[in-house]
């Protein structure tokens, strides 16, 4: 009987010694593996894109060094509303800086300003092969929106995901592929 016990503990903990090497993620990438130039497109959706479809979007993202860390602009170009074949474009273009903070693979905005009092918290981090930029802000009414910008580097280039949050609700995903163009 002991003998099967014995057996039985190890049918069990040895699938879950495994799972739990595997579960213990790959290494981080530096912030150098994603400096460059990428360009690419996708698509925006919220909860009314069921009824009112999705919009397109261009990208384009450019992360660099700075003397401290490295900073990361992006711009969306936004094809949608308007009359049928002559949709509106709108062009968005944001920046920030960020340098290193107390905790590894975390780093800070140098122009975060309380949200609480109308500012913009922003901050960084590594995981994996995807870096992500985190911009939070409170508005008027006390809500809180999040907005989310994962950017994964692949074999092909880079796929972005950008999730805004509003007091934990999904307002708008959006989903592309990007290429490098540059260094």
């Amino acid at each position: 009987m002991m003998k099967r016990a014995g057996l039985s503990v190890l049918a069990i903990a040895g699938p879950l010694m495994i799972f739990s090497i595997g579960a213990a993620h790959a290494a981080d990438l530096g912030i150098k593996a994603f400096f460059g130039k990428f360009q690419g497109g996708g698509v925006a959706e919220n909860e009314d894109s069921l009824y009112f479809g999705v919009t397109a979007r261009d990208f384009d993202v450019d992360i660099q060094p700075t003397e401290q860390g490295f900073s990361v602009t992006w711009t969306s170009v936004i094809h949608g509303g308007g009359q049928p074949g002559r949709p509106e474009t709108r062009r968005k273009t944001s920046t920030r800086t960020f340098k290193p903070s107390n905790r590894p693979g975390i780093w800070e905005s140098i122009s975060s300003k309380d949200p609480v009092n109308g500012g913009e918290l922003s901050w960084a981090r590594i995981r994996e092969n995807t870096l992500t930029v985190f911009l939070m802000t409170v508005r008027d009414d006390g809500a809180y929106e999040l907005q989310q910008y994962d950017r994964k580097i692949l074999p092909t280039g880079m796929e972005l995901v950008f999730t805004r949050l509003r007091d934990r609700d999904t307002v708008r995903t959006v989903k592309g592929r990007l290429v490098k163009v540059d260094r």
